[in-house]
């Protein structure tokens, strides 16, 4: 039995070796490399993240009564304005796209277009995480930390939790968030002792309710906290709040830094650098760094918001 080799023309081999297999460019080479890296510590946050949300499950805060606040908007809408962020950092990776089409076809306008676009959405999505991080540093509702650090809540005879702003002013004179009020404990525990139907209970999925007697008793030594910060957390575990900053603030940093690279590139575009070189690749490059950010959000908006 015969066999018959047909030898490939080399010019028709895919990988014919040589200094530049497959043609990968050094830049875009790297460019990969860093973002294999970035994925990794991505990966070690969220999986501390994980570790030790799973551990205190029952007393975790959660995410949809701490962030209900939507600019311009009175009233709660449970993570509206976290959803809104995601949308349009989702939609500044579209533009993206399309801004490394129009490169690859030397479109010059369209790519001027584009990369503004993406430019001014990841400008929205950083301002707008400024504004969630200053609300949850200066709080919602407030809460009590007792003598063993534990943080509970002022919740009604309906168990809904209620601001001090509505404890010290009463229900319908009070405001749902505190308004940058300040309260002493003196002002809080008073006017919860005067009120029988007032009771304490531990934030979470889970959170136990205390009678009006261990309340009372509680509250001997225990002391008021409003907002957020790397000691103390209104809104429960202290954890939570670590967590809340380390993450989404190293997150926010990439963005930011994308911003600034992609108005770099974006300044280049306007001076018409590319053009003069004859391609758009420093385009594509910039490009697979932000959709790395953008795809590293929808983790962190699963596993910190959503979960």
């Amino acid at each position: 039995m015969s066999t018959t080799t047909v030898n490939m023309p080399q010019d028709k081999k895919v990988w014919g070796g040589g200094s530049r297999p497959l043609g990968s460019q050094y830049g875009k080479l790297m460019m990969w490399f860093f973002l294999i890296s970035d994925a990794l510590t991505f990966s070690g946050f969220l999986a501390a993240y994980g570790m030790i949300r799973f551990k205190e499950s029952l007393t975790w805060p959660v995410a949809e009564e701490v962030f209900t606040h939507f600019p311009f908007l009175e009233g709660n809408h449970p993570l509206l304005y976290v959803a809104l962020m995601t949308f349009i950092l989702i939609m500044s990776s579209v533009t993206m796209v399309l801004a490394v089409h129009a490169g690859n076809h030397m479109n010059k306008k369209s790519v001027t277009l584009w990369m503004l676009l993406t430019i001014i959405g990841g400008l929205i999505f950083v301002g707008s995480q400024a504004w969630e991080w200053y609300h949850f540093i200066v709080g919602d509702k407030g809460g009590i930390e007792l003598h063993d650090r534990t943080i509970v809540h002022i919740v009604n005879a309906d168990g809904e939790a209620i601001s001090f702003s509505q404890v010290v002013h009463g229900m319908e004179h009070g405001h749902k968030s505190n308004h940058h009020e300040v309260f002493s404990k003196d002002e809080v525990f008073g006017a919860f002792k005067a009120d029988n139907t007032l009771a304490l209970k531990v934030p979470g999925k889970a959170g136990e309710t205390m009678n009006r007697s261990e309340a009372l008793a509680a509250l001997s030594q225990a002391d008021v906290v409003q907002g957020a910060n790397m000691k103390r957390n209104e809104y429960g575990h202290q954890q939570f709040a670590n967590f809340f900053f380390f993450i989404t603030g190293f997150h926010g940093f990439h963005v930011f830094s994308g911003v600034v690279i992609n108005f770099i590139i974006f300044y280049n575009v306007l001076l018409g650098t590319y053009e003069r070189r004859g391609h758009y690749d420093m385009v594509e490059k910039v490009g697979l760094y932000w959709h790395f950010v953008d795809l590293v959000w929808v983790f962190v908006f699963t596993f910190f918001y959503l979960v």
